[in-house]
C-alpha cells in the first residue's frame, strides 16, 4: 500500500497491527432474535473495551430512543482501548449537509470517530436512492466533507462495494476515491449481500490497497458462509482493518465472526490485533450471557464441543498427543479439552473420564469393560451421556463395585393444581430418613424432599444449586407414553456439572437425575460411602 497521509486514526493505531472494529451493538442487533437492552449495550461495551478491541460501533444515533440513551451514557465510560464510534448514512438527496437530521445526530454523538455509509454501485444508487451516478458521488463528498470541518475523524463503509465491484469496477473506484478526497481516514470494503468468493475479495482488496493512500478495511456478510474465510483474504491481500461482530451475529445470516476472525489472525497467521486469544472463549459466553441466547456448542475455537472427543479411536490417540486430533491446544484459546462418553465410547473414554474425576482404572481393570457395556445398554434405553459428566462418574463407581452414598427406598409424590407434595424414604448406611416437602411442582417437592432427607448427614450438599432442569421426548410418536430423558445442571459455587435420567415416568428419570447430581459432589468432596449395617430409624 502506498505511503498513508496523516489522518488522525493513524496515531491511534500500533504500525502494523489490524485493527478490529466490532459492530455487535449495531449490526449485531439488527439480527433476528438478537436484541440488547441499554443497559445490556453498555455491559458489552466495557467487555469489548477490557478485551482491547480498536472501535467498537455504539449503534446509529437519532435512530431511535435507545441508540441515543446509549450515547448520552456512553460519554462517562471510562475508556481504556476502544475508540467509540457512532454509525449513520450519506446525506438524503435535496438536503443540504447541514440540514440532514442524520448528519446532525452523529455529529452531536458525542463520539469523535464517525463510520457512515455510501453506495459504491451504480444499481443501488439509481434504483435505491433515485439518483444518478453523479449524484451519489456528491452525497458522499459533500457528506464526508461536512463531517470532518467539524473535527471527526471519518471511516467510510463501501456499502455493496463486491457487488459494485462486479458491475463497474470503474465507478465502485471512483466513490472510494471521493470518500479519501472529502478527508475520510479508512475505506472498507463490504460484502454486503455476502456473495463474494475469498479469490474475489482478494482481488478486489489488492486493487484498492495498491493505490489507496489510507488504511483499507473489509466487511463481510456471512450469507454465502464464507465470511471468516473472505476476511482472512482481505488481510492477505493487504486490509489492516477488520469490521465484523461476536459469534458472528448480524441481519440475515450474520457477519464476520471476530472471535474466529481473531483466533487465526494470532495463532494461524502470527498478526497482532490486539486481542489475547486466551480471552476469547470468556467473551464469546459472556456476550452471549448478556444477549440471554445460548452460546452454540460448535462453534470453532471457543465452543463447548470445539475440543470434545467422543469416538474411542479419537480419545485414545488424543491420551497420547493431542495435537492428533486438535489444531490448537484448547488452553491457549481459553477453552478445556472434554471427552464425551456415549455408545460410541471405547476403553479410552472410561479411562479418561475415571483419571479425570479422581476414580483410578487400570485398562484390565474389569470396571472398564463393566462400564463401556453399561453405557451403551442404558444409551439404548434413552439414556445419553454425553456432557452429562455426573451419571457417568457414578455409572463408574457401581462398575467398580463402590457402595452408593444413599439408596431410596420409597418414594411419593402428591400433586395438585396450586401444590405438590413429595415425601420420601432415604438410607444412609443404616439409618432410614422419612422426610416431606411442599414445591412448586413435582420435581421441586422431590427435590426439597431429598436434601431435606440427606443434608443432616453430608452438610456439603447444602451448598448445591440446580442450575438448568430440561425434559426431552424421546419417543414422541407414543404421546404420552414415550421415553422422557432429564437433564439437570447443578452448581457449587465453584463447579458446575451435570447429570441425566431416563424414564416412562419423568419422576423416576428426574429423580435419577438429581441423585446422581448429589452423589458427584460427595465424590468430588472426597465422602466415604456409609457402611450398610442394621437398619435404624431416622
Amino acid at each position: 500500500m502506498s505511503a498513508a497521509r496523516s489522518t488522525g486514526l493513524e496515531a491511534l493505531v500500533p504500525a502494523g497491527m489490524v485493527e478490529m472494529y466490532d459492530t455487535t451493538l449495531r449490526d449485531g442487533t439488527q439480527g433476528e432474535g438478537f436484541s440488547l437492552t441499554v443497559d445490556d449495550k453498555l455491559a458489552v461495551l466495557r467487555l469489548l473495551d477490557a478485551a482491547g478491541f480498536t472501535y467498537v460501533e455504539g449503534g446509529w444515533p437519532g435512530a431511535n430512543p435507545r441508540d441515543e440513551s446509549f450515547f448520552q451514557r456512553a460519554a462517562h465510560e471510562p475508556l481504556r482501548h476502544a475508540r467509540l464510534t457512532a454509525f449513520g448514512s450519506t446525506r438524503r438527496k435535496g438536503l443540504q449537509p447541514g440540514d440532514d437530521p442524520n448528519l446532525q445526530a452523529l455529529a452531536a454523538s458525542g463520539a469523535g470517530i464517525i463510520t457512515i455509509f455510501g453506495k459504491t454501485w451504480r444499481r443501488q444508487a439509481s434504483i435505491a436512492l433515485g439518483i444518478s451516478p453523479e449524484e451519489n458521488l456528491t452525497l458522499i463528498s459533500d457528506s464526508v466533507t461536512w463531517l470532518v470541518a467539524r473535527g471527526l475523524l471519518v471511516i467510510f463503509d463501501a456499502e455493496h462495494f463486491l457487488d459494485g465491484w462486479k458491475d463497474d469496477p470503474e465507478y465502485a473506484h471512483a466513490a472510494l476515491k471521493t470518500a479519501v478526497q472529502a478527508g475520510a481516514s479508512r475505506l472498507v470494503l463490504c460484502d454486503t449481500n455476502g456473495g463474494s468468493l475469498p479469490h474475489e475479495i482478494t482481488e478486489a482488496v489488492s486493487q484498492v490497497v495498491a493505490w489507496s493512500p489510507v488504511t483499507v478495511g473489509i466487511h463481510a456478510h456471512n450469507d454465502s458462509e464464507l465470511a471468516v474465510a473472505n476476511t482472512l483474504a482481505a488481510v492477505q491481500a493487504g486490509a489492516r482493518h477488520v469490521q465484523g461482530t461476536i459469534n458472528g451475529v448480524g441481519e440475515r445470516c450474520g457477519n464476520a465472526n471476530l472471535i474466529s476472525v481473531a483466533a487465526n489472525l494470532t495463532l494461524k497467521l502470527g498478526l497482532d490485533c490486539g486481542l489475547d486469544p486466551s480471552i476469547l472463549t470468556r467473551l464469546s459466553r459472556d456476550v452471549d450471557r448478556i444477549a440471554d441466547r445460548p452460546n452454540r456448542s460448535e462453534q470453532p475455537f471457543v465452543g463447548q464441543s470445539a475440543f470434545a472427543h467422543k469416538g474411542g479411536v479419537h480419545v485414545s490417540a488424543v491420551a497420547r498427543d493431542p495435537s492428533l486430533y486438535e489444531h490448537l491446544p484448547p488452553e491457549r484459546l481459553g477453552n478445556a479439552r472434554r471427552v464425551l462418553v456415549s455408545d460410541l465410547a471405547g476403553k479410552s473414554n472410561v479411562l479418561e473420564q475415571a483419571a479425570r474425576w479422581g476414580l483410578g482404572l487400570q485398562p484390565d481393570d474389569p470396571a472398564v469393560a463393566n462400564s463401556v457395556r453399561d453405557l451403551k445398554r442404558l444409551e439404548a434405553e434413552g439414556y445419553s451421556f454425553e456432557g452429562a459428566d455426573a451419571s457417568v462418574q457414578m455409572l463408574i463407581r457401581r462398575a467398580k463395585g463402590l457402595p452408593d452414598y444413599f439408596q431410596t427406598t420409597g418414594l411419593r409424590v402428591h400433586s395438585e393444581l396450586e401444590h405438590c407434595e413429595a415425601s420420601v424414604f432415604v438410607r444412609v448406611g443404616p439409618v432410614t430418613e422419612h422426610c416431606a416437602a411442599l414445591g412448586d411442582g413435582p420435581v421441586n417437592a422431590l427435590d426439597r424432599a431429598l436434601r431435606q432427607a440427606l443434608e443432616r448427614h453430608y452438610p456439603s450438599l447444602k451448598t448445591l444449586e440446580l442450575t438448568d432442569y430440561r425434559v426431552r421426548v424421546i419417543e414422541g410418536s407414543r404421546g404420552t407414553r414415550a421415553i422422557v430423558r432429564v437433564w439437570v445442571q447443578v452448581t457449587d459455587g465453584e463447579r458446575q456439572w451435570q447429570s441425566v435420567g431416563a424414564h416412562r415416568n419423568i419422576l423416576a428419570a428426574s429423580y435419577t437425575a438429581l441423585a446422581d447430581a448429589y452423589g458427584f459432589k460427595l465424590h468430588l468432596e472426597g465422602e466415604p460411602a456409609p457402611e450398610v449395617g442394621k437398619v435404624e430409624a431416622g
